[in-house]
């Protein structure tokens, strides 16, 4: 079995894991256990006033004793943890000095999603982005690859692309919604993602989203904005173009089309045409004057009385139908 590594900030989405396979896992979060947080995290009661990480810890320790932990119960966003965090990415994996593998984001605000975005564009670190909408009724998950796929930045939320401070948002006495099932549904194709990512199997998605109310999951895959403001994220696309024309060309062989060939006809059975081109082309209808490189799917056929040789038409008697109907009892 193949064994990773995982940086994860914000535990909702760790309680999940049940794989072997990842045996060090670096929890971030500055947030306490409270009794608010039972009806939807794997939090127990008897853990409420820990820190988040190190209820996280004591409850994935007993699930799987053979991985290891690094806990760290601090605000990523400062100035001095933020350092730190970025030494976590890069020599934190489980080989000592290697980088971790992949970085998982689980948090609930955009302060703390571009303090990861900014880390992962500096060190090139792949990651992924969830989250739950506040009416707790929709999420997604997002695979990004520093100069391959859109960062944060690339596409911000109104909130960060007008500098709001989101703290002004929040209403005093009054919490966004929380639906259990909506985050264990987010949770459950985070980990799903990332288990086909780094065991090497199945489509990876770069994005993929969850509308509730009517069962939807979106999926794309977005492009790196070449205007981001995030300068490392300009940078790594231009490292990756560089990555691209490095690569060889492969040469592109044109293949011939080859005659169809059919099995010996033992019977000399022909497929022949009725009439003839000739007859065919009487048959159709005049074709209009067209601009060069148009062509009409089919002609109005001449009518009838043009077809008839010579030109000679049926006069019209003027009698009614009853009249002629009258006259072939007679005959």
């Amino acid at each position: 079995m193949k064994s990773c590594d995982l940086l994860i900030e914000g535990v909702t989405i760790p309680l999940k894991w049940r794989c072997p396979q990842f045996l060090k896992l670096l929890l971030f979060d500055y947030d306490k256990v409270e009794l608010a947080n039972m009806n939807r995290l794997f939090f127990q009661p008897h853990q409420a006033g820990l820190s988040k990480v190190q209820a996280a810890e004591h409850t994935l320790r007993n699930i799987n004793p053979d991985v290891h932990f690094e806990v760290y119960n601090y605000n990523i966003t400062t100035v001095d943890n933020f350092q730190h965090f970025m030494d976590r990415i890069s020599n934190g994996g489980l080989e000592s000095g290697k980088p971790v593998d992949l970085v998982l984001s689980c948090v609930d605000n955009f302060e703390a999603r571009m303090a990861i975005n900014t880390a992962c564009n500096e060190l090139g670190q792949t990651w992924m982005e969830s989250g739950v909408s506040e009416n707790a009724v929709s999420g997604h998950i997002q695979l990004i690859i520093p100069g391959e796929s859109a960062c944060f930045a690339c596409a911000p939320p109104l909130v960060v692309a007008e500098n709001i401070d989101e703290k002004t948002l929040k209403r005093e006495g009054v919490c966004a919604a929380s639906l259990p099932t909506t985050m264990g549904v987010v949770a459950g194709i985070l980990v799903q993602n990332v288990l086909k990512f780094l065991l090497n199997f199945g489509t990876v998605s770069f994005y993929l989203g969850y509308n509730a109310m009517q069962d939807f999951f979106p999926t794309m895959s977005m492009k790196p904005n070449p205007q981001c403001e995030d300068r490392n994220c300009r940078k790594q696309q231009e490292e990756y173009k560089k990555k691209i024309a490095a690569l060889p060309k492969q040469e592109v062989v044109e293949q011939e089309e080859e005659e169809i060939l059919h099995e010996d006809n033992d019977w000399g059975i022909e497929l022949v045409s009725e009439i003839s081109e000739e007859e065919l082309k009487d048959a159709s209808g005049p074709v209009p004057d067209l601009p060069e490189g148009i062509t009409v799917a089919y002609t109005v056929p001449r009518k009838a009385e043009d077809a008839l040789p010579g030109g000679e038409s049926v006069e019209d008697s003027g009698e009614s139908l009853e009249e002629l109907m009258a006259k072939m009892k007679n005959m």
